[in-house]
């Protein structure tokens, strides 16, 4: 049951239009303030900012609600949509909701009070159909993350594709024994799955992909489980950077190094990448366009509500290093 104006004025044994004075910041008695903040804070009382703007028909801010505010795939497209939000003199909010629905499902009530101009959002496996199905008072347009036949504008990755090619690469280096890690908690993780375990079938190889939990230490755990095999595969591939950086500490964790002992592969392209041997061979998302792109879908969303629904799909680009070298190759560094 929610807790209005009129239930804190009860509780304050004051008017309404005195709890209203309080919570606005206009002159009020100390003791009469006082009393209608302990009545607040007793009831539980939360301020609808959405009845503050009835003059308005938004806020003219825009919410970027992303899954994990640590992965810098998700940072570089947060600086992208800040940017030009700033440029249309709109405010922006963030929201890391940590892949976790109901942290999700909270923010986006949230927005509802807020009464933001729209949303950007990177949703959660469970959120992709949820949010298809939400009665919402803005417009969303999802990245990153989308279920077949969204009602709502989405700008995404060609997924499938991308992990294809990095499977397709390793193949061409010589590698027949392969294990992918994808985060299971996300609809691009299963896709990047699907791509990853059709194109090792097409190609005969011996492939493992595994689901990995969103959290501290389960990457490396299920990297440490593939490398103390008798017979390990012989390249890993990350369906993301965070991923790809826990999966590379594993792997020296259990004193191997990359590429002598196992090759490396994954997606995004942060700057460590570059860094580490002979770099991270990986398939680089284009991020600025990804941000630029949802921005714009939700610019015309907002000038025209009733269009149907668009997707937007993008491709990302293989970089090749050296952490992806041939078997053979490796062998003779050894020798």
């Amino acid at each position: 049951m929610s807790v209005g104006i009129k239930d804190v004025a009860r509780v304050a044994a004051v008017s309404p239009a005195t709890v209203s004075r309080v919570l606005s910041g206009r002159s009020v008695d100390p003791a009469m303030k006082e009393r209608v903040l302990a009545a607040v804070k007793s009831t539980g009382y939360r301020p609808n900012l959405a009845a503050r703007r009835l003059r308005s028909k938004h806020s003219n801010t825009i919410a970027l609600i992303v899954a994990d505010i640590r992965n810098p795939f998700f940072t570089a497209v947060s600086r992208t949509v800040e940017d030009i939000a700033y440029a249309r003199g709109q405010r922006v909010i963030l929201c890391n909701t940590d892949e976790d629905p109901a942290k999700e499902a909270m923010y986006l009530q949230l927005m509802q009070e807020e009464r933001v101009t729209g949303v950007i959002l990177a949703p959660t496996r469970q959120g992709v159909d949820r949010t298809a199905k939400a009665t919402l008072d803005f417009p969303v347009v999802l990245i990153d993350r989308a279920a077949p036949g969204s009602t709502h504008d989405r700008v995404v990755l060609d997924n499938g594709a991308m992990a294809a090619m990095l499977v397709e690469h390793l193949h061409e280096q010589g590698h027949r024994r392969i294990a992918g890690l994808f985060g299971a908690a996300s609809s691009t993780g299963m896709e990047r799955r699907a791509g990853f375990e059709q194109a090792a079938a097409a190609l005969g190889m011996e492939a493992e992909a595994l689901s990995v939990a969103h959290g501290p230490g389960e990457a490396e755990r299920r990297v440490t489980e593939l490398l103390g095999r008798a017979d390990p595969p012989s390249a890993l591939i990350a369906s993301n950077g965070v991923m790809l950086m826990a999966v590379m500490r594993a792997v020296h964790e259990t004193g191997r190094s990359v590429p002598r002992d196992v090759a490396l592969a994954g997606f995004d392209n942060d700057d460590w990448m570059e860094l580490v041997g002979g770099g991270i061979t990986v398939i680089a998302q284009p991020v600025e366009e990804i941000g630029r792109t949802a921005m714009a879908m939700l610019v015309d969303r907002i000038a025209h509500p009733q269009a149907a629904a668009r997707k937007v799909v993008l491709a990302g680009k293989l970089i090749t290093r050296g952490s992806s070298a041939a078997p053979l190759l490796r062998s003779r560094k050894q020798a």
